[in-house]
């Protein structure tokens, strides 16, 4: 979808999904939507608050990643897009240890410094792309954060209601910003699918998941996604590559490994 223009995904990419998410809440499973608004009153006053707070708050957090992504995409580099992936699971397990006062032992501290040379390794000689990642990677971070303890309602209705409040912030700009308002049937179908394949589901996944680890093991196991997408532009596209970025990447692997050890260890035993 190079060919079009970023900001016109992105307009389309929230409207769809939240279209859907809102036809799916309000039509298809109208017993999750009575059962969520029955559950919110229940509340205490305090966790009504919190619990509008954390959902609003999530969809604003949502809003201005996807805004930021796009705007590093376009004007600053590929790079210090994608330097946000590696630079975001630091952040999380950081600001969930200092936020969210989750434990972490000395090995996953080891785990957390190996990360972060790493992301210097690959950083290096770019600092401009470093800086726009880190605001890139903070939005995402904070929406982790918020979201870990946001657990008063169903998940799939929490995301429901971040992307339509989502899509109504992002109604106002599309009038202003959006280049095109008819494209031929093609973009529509590539859009749709990725509303479902890369933005309802991931997101789902990422909200259900915290609700079984915290937030700095999810923080870290984002690490995967630019693992698999440099291994498939090594190997799959012919990219070139450096020695300093298969250290860099190696590093990675190293310290999710380390991070998760405990874990994998009761797994396998």
């Amino acid at each position: 979808m190079h060919i079009y223009p970023s900001l016109d995904i992105l307009f389309y990419r929230v409207f769809f999904s939240a279209t859907m998410m809102a036809a799916i809440v309000l039509f298809v499973n109208p017993k999750l939507r009575n059962t969520n608004i029955a559950k919110f009153n229940s509340l205490t006053p305090t966790n009504k608050k919190n619990t509008l707070f954390k959902t609003l708050i999530g969809g604003v957090l949502l809003t201005l990643n996807w805004f930021f992504f796009i705007y590093a995409m376009n004007n600053i580099s590929i790079k210090a897009a994608s330097y946000a992936y590696l630079i975001c699971p630091i952040i999380t397990t950081v600001l969930a240890y200092f936020i969210l006062k989750e434990k972490l032992s000395k090995q996953q501290w080891i785990a957390v410094f190996i990360s972060f040379i790493s992301c210097v390794i690959l950083a290096f000689n770019h600092l401009v792309d470093l800086l726009y990642s880190l605001v890139v990677a903070f939005s995402y971070a904070f929406y982790l954060i918020t979201q870990r303890n946001n657990n008063h309602l169903d998940k799939f209705f929490i995301l429901s209601i971040q992307l339509i409040f989502a899509a109504i912030c992002l109604l106002p700009f599309f009038p202003f910003f959006a280049t095109n308002t008819h494209y031929e049937l093609h973009f529509y179908i590539q859009v749709l699918l990725l509303a479902v394949l890369f933005t309802i589901l991931p997101l789902w996944l990422n909200l259900y998941a915290l609700k079984g680890v915290n937030s700095s093991t999810m923080g870290i196991l984002l690490y995967i996604n630019p693992i698999l997408n440099f291994v498939l532009a090594a190997l799959i596209f012919k990219e070139p590559t450096e020695i300093f970025q298969i250290a860099g990447y190696a590093a990675i692997l190293l310290s999710i490994v380390l991070f998760n050890l405990a874990r994998l260890k009761s797994i396998f035993n």
